[in-house]
């Protein structure tokens, strides 16, 4: 989950009216907003996942199963070695004299490090005021009232910001470079195997719980970026929204795929990476078709080399997450932050239909080709929960942005105006002998294209 917010006394709040608008100063002194409890998190997910995954192919090992060790050691290292880049990117620690930190993030122990930093900052700041060194402002929708608020931003709050931004792109990172392929791998060999290893077991439910996770991460950020001028406060009914969203959508795809290989094992390589290869060259496409210049995005300091690995790793994790769930953002490299603040429903409900089809496709197959250890099973009722899962996870999504947004309020028209007057439109156009009405027709695109700009 995210930090927990503490409330704002109204002892620390000074109002006043100015241009027709409430600011109020927020003068924390003492008050520290934010405790480190992501980054507790995303720590412990990581160590628990990566000496679980050891210990699993250590027991593959000695069981001479060189395949299943094999890969399951590739997607225990190289989440961690990416992990490791990234934490070192953000923290730009290359160009700084810190050899032992340096020296941990050789031995993949980067985030240990870093987590204990955080902390001790954290505890050295809880009993002490310290004088700020900037001011930060952001607005906030207070009863349907955009309120503009300014507070003192200390060192250390600034430090622990820093720490929290590189532990969620940490937690995207582990989440779908790492564990969602890792559960994949290791449901398939369950089913294969017929038995549930305890260790395999408890590496299952770790990946469960950092794929959980990392997709509520994935979502908020997506969030924060649309509302970079806001001040986001989400409430636990979105959280539970987003859980439910997220976890059906995942859940589902990872267990189409592994229903699929069961049946095609080979072909499932061949679907993969269709899915990987698209969704990696579709941002580098829409690039050159835009004709940008590749020295905009990411940094002054680096060359056109760096700039493109380092704009290749962001892509293939924006590929990986798209190929489990949809990303909730769009790649556009001409922009300088990289991502597109404004994005249509029109991408968002090609690719929820694409992606049932898909399903279907697959989980259809895997009907006709099933293997006889599925005998006992009611494989029809199967497929029928598969797929009201994943409708399932798109009514949730569509009751996030409905009633759960935090931002919602800046909606001109809902989904439900938007879902009303599509169906208005298709009431019209099967009337007979019925001139089209052109305000209501332009009323539709209206609330269609207010809505394509107000999504996430």
């Amino acid at each position: 989950m995210e930090e927990q917010e503490i409330e704002i006394p109204d002892m620390y709040l000074l109002e006043y009216h100015s241009a027709n608008r409430v600011i109020q100063l927020v003068n924390y002194g003492r008050l520290l907003r934010f405790a480190p409890f992501s980054i507790v998190l995303a720590t412990v997910l990581y160590c628990a996942e990566f000496v679980s995954a050891a210990m699993l192919s250590n027991i593959n090992r000695k069981t001479e199963d060189d395949i299943g060790t094999g890969f399951t050691i590739t997607f225990m290292l190289v989440p961690a070695v990416l992990t490791q880049l990234a934490l070192t990117f953000i923290h730009r620690d290359v160009g700084q004299d810190r050899p032992l930190v340096l020296l941990l993030h050789l031995l993949l122990l980067g985030p240990v490090i870093r987590c204990f930093e955080a902390l001790i900052v954290y505890f050295n700041a809880v009993n002490k005021e310290e004088a700020y060194v900037t001011l930060s402002r952001k607005i906030i929708l207070k009863k349907g009232r955009k309120i503009l608020v300014e507070w003192e931003t200390g060192r250390s709050e600034r430090t622990l910001a820093a720490h929290r931004n590189a532990f969620k792109r940490m937690a995207v990172i582990q989440a779908f470079l790492g564990s969602v392929p890792q559960l994949t791998l290791q449901m398939y060999a369950t089913i294969q195997e017929k038995y549930i290893m305890p260790a395999r077991l408890v590496l299952m439910i770790i990946n469960l719980v950092s794929i959980t996770y990392g997709a509520l991460v994935c979502s908020v950020l997506a969030i924060h970026i649309r509302y970079d001028d806001y001040k986001v406060r989400i409430r636990p009914a979105a959280y539970l929204c987003m859980t439910a969203w997220r976890g059906l959508e995942i859940a589902t795809r990872v267990t189409v795929l592994v229903l699929f290989s069961t049946a095609l094992t080979h072909w499932v390589i061949l679907v993969g990476m269709a899915n990987l290869l698209f969704f990696f060259f579709l941002p580098w496409a829409e690039f050159w078709a835009k004709k940008g210049s590749l020295t905009q995005g990411v940094e002054r300091n680096f060359s056109n080399f760096g700039t493109v690995v380092v704009l290749t790793l962001f892509t293939l994790l924006y590929a990986c997450i798209n190929v489990f769930c949809w990303s909730a953002v769009q790649l556009d490299f001409t922009h300088r932050e990289l991502i597109q603040r404004k994005q249509g429903w029109g991408r968002l409900a090609l690719y929820y239909c694409g992606r049932f089809v898909e399903n279907l496709v697959l989980i259809t197959l895997w009907y006709f080709y099933k293997s006889d250890f599925y005998e006992k099973v009611c494989t029809p009722l199967l497929v029928v929960q598969l797929l009201i899962c994943y409708s399932l996870s798109v009514l949730f999504m569509l009751l996030f942005y409905q009633f759960c947004h935090p931002c919602r309020s800046l909606f001109k028209h809902n989904v439900h105006d938007c879902l009303r007057c599509i169906c208005c439109q298709k009431g019209t156009s099967t009337r007979q002998n019925q001139k089209p009405s052109y305000s209501h027709l332009s009323e539709s695109t209206a609330i269609v294209e207010d809505l394509a700009t107000a999504a996430v």
